[in-house]
């Protein structure tokens, strides 16, 4: 059995997660009760999710650093998406049982007390918020990610929702209305019911190899660096992601007489040079076609016992292109 595989800086961005999480939470849970604050009480409900979807994320990235096996031939890495989607739906779970509780609220006349000291507490948990949020995004793009990437997009937005729960207090102290403070509670829900689905439509997009532009568009400049002799043209790419492994399916152009051997070895060289050149890890499956006489003035291939027309330049290709099932418009109509 391969040896598991765990990153040590994604491990300790996730163990870093779970102790900060587990700490905020402790912080914001002692700040409602001294104060009693519905608004206060929603950042806290938010933090036992942070606690949840930080476990769940670490167990995740654990099993997403294992190796390809014969159960999985493509890795383990799409279960990042699955933490991501159960991290959107918790944060969606949280956000009702606020809007609950600062609806019921509102007919109760409740007594705050020490606002100042729970406002000051609550601004100590956003801004740690804000710097681990910071700290898990650049982990997690430099390691490819998911599960880090959503909860550092998680935390940031934390900060930004305590920011807003902090001025809203600042009101309450200042003007003394303490409906104010279950209407702040009922807009922080709606907003974790925002974020909520937003993971969720993300991760779901991962999960169902959504065309993801970005990385067509890494592909696309990899390929118009790359140029190969006898590798003329690429279209019907298609990338299907599991963590920081891609497998790229996509028609490749190469001269008609080459021999089936010729091809093999050098569309093997190409996939080679390309991903030395890319930042992800993965393969590629070529499907080849024969090359057609309007090719000849964007193909290099030397000695070439079929050329019409001499050789001017290598064709950059766009992301349509690429992408597209067809060859080309305005090569194929003129041949």
């Amino acid at each position: 059995m391969s040896e598991v595989k765990f990153d040590p800086s994604v491990k300790k961005a996730g163990l870093l997660s779970i102790v900060v999480a587990g700490s905020l939470f402790s912080i914001k849970f002692f700040a409602f009760h001294l104060t009693g604050s519905q608004a206060i009480f929603s950042e806290a409900m938010e933090s036992i999710v942070n606690v949840l979807a930080a476990a769940l994320a670490f167990y995740v990235l654990y099993y997403a650093s294992k190796p390809a096996d014969k159960d999985h031939p493509y890795g383990h890495g799409k279960v990042e998406y699955l933490s991501a989607a159960v991290e959107g739906g918790l944060i969606a779970f949280a956000a009702f049982m606020i809007l609950v509780e600062a609806i019921k609220s509102l007919s109760t006349d409740r007594a705050l007390v020490e606002l100042s000291t729970g406002t000051v507490l609550l601004a100590s948990t956003g801004v740690i918020n804000l710097l681990v949020g910071f700290y898990l995004q650049k982990v997690g793009k430099r390691k490819y990610s998911e599960a880090l990437l959503a909860s550092g997009k998680h935390l940031i937005a934390d900060f930004w929702t305590t920011a807003g729960v902090l001025v809203g207090l600042t009101l309450v102290i200042i003007t003394g209305l303490k409906w104010l403070d279950s209407a702040i509670a009922i807009l922080v829900s709606l907003h974790l019911i925002k974020e909520g689905y937003e993971l969720i439509r993300k991760a779901v997009g991962g999960l169902l190899d959504e065309e993801n532009h970005e990385v067509i568009n890494q592909i696309r400049d990899v390929i118009n660096k790359n140029h190969q002799d006898g590798i003329i043209q690429v279209h019907h790419l298609r990338v299907m992601r599991s963590g920081k492994y891609h497998h790229i399916d996509a028609h490749v152009v190469v001269p008609e007489f080459w021999s089936v051997e010729v091809a093999h070895d050098e569309t093997l060289k190409y996939e080679k040079k390309i991903f030395n050149n890319y930042e992800f890890d993965g393969e590629i499956h070529f499907h080849i076609d024969p090359c057609r006489r309007l090719y000849c003035q964007f193909c290099s291939q030397p000695n070439c016992p079929v050329r019409k027309e001499p050789f001017e330049q290598y064709r950059n290709m766009s992301v349509d292109e690429l992408t597209d099932k067809d060859e080309p418009e305005e090569i194929v109509k003129h041949d």
